[in-house]
């Protein structure tokens, strides 16, 4: 299980599962090969959804903004 927090605050976003977390890496920018930070925002998850990403990812993403238009997520195992 990979649990997700913000960045920053640390505050608990939920958990997703080893292929989702997978799906970000491959879809989203990482500065270093052990990058474990994403800048998630709103327009990026409604194009995941867009193109039939796991609904419980999208769900975890969107949960994650709470309204805003952009939040750096970290993750751990």
């Amino acid at each position: 299980m990979i649990y997700l927090h913000e960045k920053g605050t640390n505050k608990p976003l939920g958990s997703i599962s080893e292929v989702q977390l997978q799906f970000l890496v491959d879809h989203l920018e990482e500065e270093w090969t052990e990058d474990q930070d994403y800048a998630i925002t709103s327009m990026l998850v409604d194009s995941f959804e867009g193109e039939g990403t796991d609904p419980e990812l999208v769900s975890v993403l969107r949960k994650a903004l709470e309204g805003r238009d952009e939040i750096e997520i970290a993750w751990s195992k």
